[in-house]
């Protein structure tokens, strides 16, 4: 009988976990800045360990290239 009921809780457990959803993955609903975008950031520490951050978009100056003959 014990060995019965032991048998049943495993097919009960793995039933539930089959039927369990897809895990949750976190996602940054904000896509990642591009190669030519800048940002400066500034962060302020908060009770319980915690930041606030405030990041602002910076001007960036297009890249120069110097080609010399010789």
């Amino acid at each position: 009988m014990r060995r019965l009921n032991l048998i049943a809780a495993l097919l009960l457990a793995a039933a539930i976990s089959a039927c369990a959803p897809n895990p949750i993955i976190a996602r940054d609903p904000v896509p990642a800045p591009g190669p030519m975008d800048a940002y400066r950031c500034d962060s302020k520490p908060l009770p319980l360990n915690a930041f606030m951050s405030d990041c602002r978009a910076v001007p960036v100056a297009p890249q120069a290239v110097v080609r010399a003959r010789g």
